[in-house]
């Protein structure tokens, strides 16, 4: 059933030159920026040099002025201020952004994070209830609350005024009666859309800050200085998986420098329990070593600790809870596996290889990993795949997708039968009765097979060129790491290297292939994650995908290729 994937190498374009000159970058450099849609000079040097200066005012979201005005008016009457946030990565980080900042400003201010297993995403009655009865008088949410309209009213009927900050989609005909920070709103002229969470927080920040510097505020008091927040805003950023373009690129650029001398003393302890070196912090450190294990407690059913790392003062307390984090992230990947385990005998049990989508269920499989099992089912199978836990006849569920198919417009014309849904185009969550699953089964097929061909069924890897292993040198690889950060529409460039000769071929770490290939006279080792069943390839002769990177080894450095897919060709 997993598909083979289609190798699409881009043409060299005749503007490269051209653009290189004018911009003093390289040949490849000038290559790799037009592949990714950037032609003119300008923008080249927007991209490669992103400045915190040119971050557009805040004050231009829709709806921004109103909710500074309401939450400035909370601290001069020296109201309860509550941070309404969220479970994953995205809402940890914008809450402990508000919570952080509102410390500092001398403000005190209590948070509420839902729990992932009891309660799910969004704003809920119970926790609306519960928060009015503890004297709060104002909820600024965060990640969260757009398509909240009735626990609005129900937080206003309770004589508090709500803040929404939320960059979901918003659900048609909703309109929330309070300030709403949502760049995705009709009319708003903020020229980014693809903020996270936290991007949203850290710009209401940036608006407070500036307001309150205008009443004099600050006179005899410290000024917050928020570029020692963008570490949080990189994290929250890379891990929900925003475009890493535009606003977004300049705020991860700028919060990955941050990283190496954080304020935050979890975070810090984070990156010493995950092995982050902090002479070398790349994207990948924040999306697949820290934000995984921020997310696991709350996976796990605690939904404290997450965002506790975050805001904790003391050094000591912090590296307690980075290693209750780990305990929890390892527990995570077990049943993560186990579900997923059970997933593949249940696709080769029932033939599932003709379905356009996949939808799978059982009693009482963990909500709180769903999410990531969905996704390894959309790496492994490349088409849209729901994973769903049933408990007590309520089915709760998520899912992720590919392009070509939107998740959340899919739910959305089947909305009868949810209890209640939300996401965007390649993630969504839902809950439904568990007599509508195999409706849910049938009709989401249905309109799989009008929306999706076949071809949209087969992954396919965009290779920016193809090239000589004796062309492989420190100098290349510069050049690359000059586009970074890399993320969702600026992939890490990949190239093509044909006629590979391998000299070696060993597994390490048990899955994992390591190989020794030749072409011409230049040698190399490479390494492909996950491809261990590949082996052996002694003798071959491939064609290979991959990105060239510096492998630092006690002390010792050396270029190694990291393979993203490989093909074996005939012997000559």
């Amino acid at each position: 059933m997993p598909a083979h994937k289609i190798w699409k190498l881009k043409p060299a374009s005749p503007a490269a030159p051209q653009l290189a000159r004018m911009t003093g970058i390289t040949p490849l450099q000038a290559q790799l920026l037009i592949n990714r849609g950037i032609t003119d000079t300008e923008s080249a040097e927007s991209f490669l040099s992103p400045r915190l200066s040119q971050m557009p005012d805040p004050m231009l979201m829709k709806g921004m002025d109103h909710a500074v005005q309401t939450i400035l008016a909370a601290m001069d009457r020296r109201d309860k201020i509550t941070i309404y946030g969220d479970y994953d990565a995205d809402g940890l980080t914008a809450t402990a952004v508000l919570l952080n900042f509102f410390s500092d400003l001398g403000i005190p201010v209590t948070s509420y994070v839902p729990d992932r297993l009891e309660e799910g995403y969004g704003l809920h009655r119970g926790a609306i209830e519960k928060i009015g009865t503890n004297g709060t008088v104002l909820i600024i949410t965060v990640d969260c609350g757009v398509s909240g309209e009735n626990e609005i009213a129900l937080a206003k009927r309770l004589g508090m005024n709500v803040v929404v900050t939320d960059h979901h989609q918003i659900p048609k005909g909703s309109q929330p009666d309070c300030p709403l920070i949502n760049p995705h709103q009709p009319g708003c002229p903020f020229p980014f859309k693809d903020l996270a969470g936290v991007g949203l927080a850290f710009f209401l920040a940036v608006a407070v800050r500036g307001a309150l510097r205008e009443k004099g505020w600050f006179s005899g008091r410290a000024e917050p200085d928020l570029r020692e927040y963008l570490d949080l805003v990189a994290l929250g950023t890379v891990a929900d998986r925003v475009p890493i373009v535009g606003q977004n690129r300049m705020l991860v650029k700028s919060g990955i420098g941050r990283m190496a001398d954080s304020k935050w003393p979890g975070m810090r302890a984070m990156m010493d329990a995950a092995g982050v070196r902090s002479s070398a912090i790349s994207s990948d450190d924040l999306a697949f070593r820290l934000a995984p294990r921020l997310n696991a407690p709350g996976r796990m059913g605690d939904s404290d600790t997450g965002l506790r790392i975050l805001t904790v003062a003391e050094s000591q307390a912090a590296r307690d809870l980075a290693l209750k984090v780990n305990v929890a992230n390892g527990r995570r990947q077990r049943l993560e596996q186990s579900i997923f385990d059970r997933i593949e005998e249940m696709i080769s049990e029932d033939r599932m290889g003709d379905r356009k989508t996949l939808l799978l269920w059982a009693e009482n499989w963990h909500h709180g990993v769903l999410g990531i099992v969905a996704s390894r089912l959309v790496e492994k199978y490349h088409r849209p795949s729901l994973v769903v836990g049933v408990r007590d006849g309520v089915a709760t569920g998520s899912g992720r997708s590919i392009k070509g198919f939107n998740l959340y417009q899919a739910l959305s014309r089947l909305a009868p039968l949810f209890q209640k849904f939300g996401g965007h185009a390649h993630a969504a969550g839902f809950k439904l009765d568990e007599g509508n699953l195999e409706i849910l089964k049938r009709d989401l097929e249905g309109l799989a097979e009008k929306e999706m061909t076949d071809e949209d069924l087969i992954p396919a890897i965009d290779v920016d060129s193809d090239l000589l292993l004796k062309d492989v040198d420190h100098q290349m690889i510069q050049d690359i790491t000059a586009l970074s950060p890399f993320g969702e529409q600026n992939p890490e460039p990949v190239f093509l290297a044909r006629s590979l000769d391998v000299l070696g071929s060993r597994v390490v770490g048990d899955r994992h292939l390591k190989l020794r290939v030749r072409q011409g006279e230049a040698t190399m080792e490479a390494i492909a994650f996950g491809l261990g069943h590949h082996h052996p390839l002694h003798g071959k002769r491939l064609d290979m995908i991959f990105t060239p990177e510096l492998n630092r080894w006690q002390g010792a450095e050396r270029i190694q290729l990291k393979i993203v897919d490989l093909k074996a060709r005939p012997n000559p």
